[in-house]
């Protein structure tokens, strides 16, 4: 079983910058560098031994996630970003969108059949 403080050890050299910024690609005078969300998270345990019953105990944890946030664009000194659209997050909040819409319109047509 791996030890504790060896893990940590290795997560240590998990987030780094470069896997924030990737490798600049340049090209036609035009330099783009991409960019990740990178976060990390880690967790721990221990044991305990007591009289005739020693108990085990020994935990550990680490994870490491990354997603595409963007790309920084160079061209003539001028630096723009460019944000990444995640298509399926903005599919589903369209989605939510509509439905609030529809109840509420539903609800609204309900109250003024009441009042009639």
């Amino acid at each position: 079983m791996m030890d504790i403080i060896e893990m940590i050890e290795q997560a240590q050299d998990k987030p780094t910058v470069k896997r924030v910024f990737g490798e600049p690609i340049v090209q036609e005078g035009i330099t783009v560098i991409p960019v990740a969300r990178v976060a990390g998270g880690g967790g721990g345990g221990s044991g305990r031994q007591e009289g005739d019953n020693p108990g085990e105990g020994v935990g550990a944890g680490f994870g490491l996630g990354a997603a595409p946030a963007g790309v920084f664009v160079i061209k003539d000194g001028t630096v723009r970003w460019q944000p990444v659209v995640d298509v399926n997050k903005l599919v589903i909040g369209c989605q939510i969108v509509m439905v609030v819409a529809l109840l509420t319109v539903r609800t609204i047509a309900r109250l003024r059949a009441r009042k009639r």
